[in-house]
């Protein structure tokens, strides 16, 4: 089991750039593929947002090579602050929702914001 500490790999405390979530995807997917499990530590990230974690973890669900059991299974997060703890049901389900039919999803925003 290879235990990823967050703070290490993006290097740094603070966790909100799509651009760092974009490094940890990296490194977690090149360890998924080959079936190793992961635990990402997020001791001493001191601010997390939704944009990094739909960079990181979101995008595990954007195509059909990882499954919804196998990332139970193969990912786990340890040392999140709990007030951060709901930041990943909030991502993991609208990125399920939005892979699930994103050009649905797409075509409804493009809707909302432009009225195409």
């Amino acid at each position: 089991m290879d235990e990823l500490f967050v703070k290490d790999i993006i290097e740094s405390d603070i966790a909100v750039a799509t651009d760092a979530g974009d490094k940890l995807f990296d490194v977690i997917v090149s360890l998924l593929n080959d079936k190793k499990p992961v635990v990402l530590d997020f001791n001493g990230i001191n601010i997390l947002t939704t944009a990094f974690l739909n960079a990181a973890i979101g995008q595990l669900y954007s195509n059909n090579r990882f499954s919804s059991e196998f990332l139970n299974d193969y990912l786990k997060v340890v040392n999140v602050q709990t007030e951060d703890r709901p930041l990943f049901s909030m991502v993991i389900k609208r990125a399920k929702e939005y892979f699930k039919n994103k050009k649905g999803f797409e075509d409804s925003a493009n809707q909302a914001f432009y009225g195409k």
